[in-house]
């Protein structure tokens, strides 16, 4: 299983990024994806996440508005898109598969995750 996450860098406030996360080794159109993200001395926290189909998406509430995930399941890929960013939302960026397809909000549904992409936004 590999999760390979890219498109981190480094952006002014106000910019935008867009992540990807290409996926192999498993069923990628059976399971939800998700995007989490730590900033350095906090938790990993939920970002955004989508189900299976992409009939449905979730936001923690800080993003909404701003971020817009997607999935291509032909390319076995799931998308960030991040506009007006703010120096709050840097932090390492991972993506994840939710193989139980429930609670996307909680990291603990996650099985796979991928290594990360630094995104850093200054003031």
């Amino acid at each position: 299983v590999q999760l390979q996450a890219s498109g981190g860098g480094a952006v002014q406030a106000g910019g935008s990024l867009k992540l990807s996360c290409a996926a192999s080794g498993f069923p990628f159109d059976d399971y939800g994806m998700g995007w989490f993200r730590q900033a350095p001395g906090r938790e990993r926290e939920f970002v955004a996440a989508i189900t299976w189909s992409g009939g449905s998406t979730y936001y923690e509430e800080s993003v909404k508005g701003r971020f817009t995930i997607s999935r291509d399941n032909a390319k076995n890929t799931v998308y960030l898109q991040m506009n007006s960013l703010k120096p709050e939302d840097t932090a390492v960026y991972y993506c994840a598969a939710n193989t139980d397809n429930s609670d996307y909000t909680l990291p603990q549904r996650y099985n796979y995750w991928g290594r990360g992409t630094l995104v850093t936004v200054s003031s």
